[in-house]
């Protein structure tokens, strides 16, 4: 019996000494606690959160959804917060071991606050707008918007550093003092960085593209995907991905065909010399009529300038120009327009009695070496005598060297050619869109010259 009170006198001894001096009674009753918080965690969560977002859905406004979802996380990482305290609360522990789990339980709360902050920097990004409506009469625009909630976050983050460093008595004063000498030796290093942040801010206050847009700068063109507080990234139309320095793009000219109010047609149309004036204002009318009252295009003068007139007479056709602006500005649907007025074009063309006309060209042979050149058989090749002087063509005499021969293959007004060197239609270079006609000529159903590149628009 003495061996069993003295083992049951160790069980005590060891019970009561428990870990940290700490009753393994008190350590047990504090994970109990933690335990409870931990299911009033889930309990929380499937019918507190669960009714609120039921009662959100009613709403007609986003905002309080985007605030609770923004909200659940920090609101359930709180229990786990206040189990940790009530249960270091239950079993008090030795005073050093004690200041760290303080220390630990202080630092956890600067994180759930500072953590809700920055979630809710979206939802709250309303505020943006309506302080701008307030002072200004118009919305802050979602590429700033997005640019403002990104350096709140960064402060946020920022300060709920400090706060939790203070927790654990850091001097944050003495460090932001060495921060700045540093700074000053940093920045003369950083000015590549300090002048794209502020490119960037251009960029966003100036309103010089947003995420989407379809741009072109002197090195690239594409889709801007983010604009980033140093870079900004844009996806070329061959989906190969360009990363450009906030600076560069602030700093030259950019094109932001994204903001279009219209999209241009522009053409020269040749048809051939043996064209009469009845039938080149026949097909001047046409195409008047199928552009002023279809509902594809914007005629209003106000607005853009159309112009359809016969324009000159090129080497090989009379042109007839044709500008003009869809009121679309897609890609896509713009090229269908294209593809169905050149269609009536072609029609009127037809119907005039006309053809298009294409680059020709005469060549005039002066002399032709060795004399004449013999005569293409008419008959049986069989009952041709051959040639007296064998395989090699006559000499010319002195008469025919003073009176030489001049062969001429001259083209027609309809533009078609016998021995003649041709080449093929080229559109001509980029023109403004609201400009002069460009100089150069095109000759053929249609050549475009167009500020319009590949790609999807």
């Amino acid at each position: 019996m003495n061996e069993l009170q003295e083992f049951w006198n160790e069980i005590r001894l060891v019970w009561e000494r428990g870990v940290f001096g700490v009753e393994i009674d008190s350590i047990l009753l504090a994970i109990g606690i933690f335990l409870i918080f931990v299911i009033l965690r889930g309990i929380f969560t499937k019918i507190v959160i669960a009714s609120l977002s039921r009662l959100t859905q009613r709403t007609e406004t986003t905002v309080d959804d985007q605030i609770l979802e923004a909200m659940r996380g920090p609101l359930r990482f709180t229990f786990i917060v206040a189990g940790l305290f009530f249960a270091s609360r239950v079993a008090p522990l030795p005073e050093a071991v004690d200041d760290y789990v303080v220390k630990i339980i202080r630092s956890l709360i600067a994180f759930t606050i500072f953590w809700a902050i920055y979630r809710m920097a979206v939802p709250l990004s309303f505020l943006l707008d309506t302080a701008m409506n307030a002072m200004r009469g118009q919305d802050l625009g979602e590429a700033l918007k997005k640019f403002a909630i990104r350096v709140f976050r960064v402060i946020i983050v920022v300060l709920g550093v400090a706060a939790i460093l203070e927790e654990w008595d850091f001097d944050i004063a003495a460090v932001l003092g060495g921060l700045g000498l540093v700074g000053m030796a940093v920045a003369f290093g950083a000015q590549n960085l300090i002048a794209n942040l502020f490119g960037g801010l251009v960029i966003f206050l100036d309103k010089i593209f947003v995420e989407g847009h379809w741009i072109r700068s002197n090195d690239v063109e594409g889709t801007v995907e983010k604009i980033g507080f140093r870079t900004t990234k844009i996806r070329r139309f061959d989906k190969a991905l360009v990363t450009v320095p906030n600076s560069t793009l602030a700093d030259e000219a950019v094109t932001n065909f994204s903001m279009m109010t219209n999209r241009r047609i522009y053409w020269m149309i040749g048809v051939e010399y043996r064209t009469t004036q009845e039938q080149l204002i026949q097909i001047v009318e046409g195409i008047n009529d199928y552009v002023r009252n279809g509902e594809d295009f914007e005629t209003d003068p106000n607005r853009v300038s159309t112009l359809i007139h016969v324009d000159s007479f090129n080497d090989s056709s009379i042109d007839i120009m044709l500008y003009c602006f869809t009121k679309t500005t897609k890609w896509a649907v713009w090229m269908e327009v294209k593809e169905r007025l050149l269609y009536h074009i072609k029609e009127l063309v037809e119907e005039a009695g006309t053809g298009f006309a294409f680059p020709s060209s005469s060549l005039y042979v002066e002399t032709v070496p060795f004399g004449k050149p013999e005569a293409v058989p008419s008959g049986n090749a069989e009952n041709e005598e051959p040639s007296s002087s064998g395989d090699l063509p006559e000499r010319p005499s002195a008469s025919e060297k003073r009176n030489p021969e001049k062969l001429s293959d001259s083209s027609s007004g309809s533009g078609s050619r016998s021995a003649s060197v041709g080449r093929g239609p080229s559109p001509s270079e980029n023109a403004e869109s609201d400009g002069e006609a460009s100089s150069a000529h095109h000759t053929g159903p249609g050549s475009e010259s167009g500020d319009d590149g590949e790609g999807e628009r």
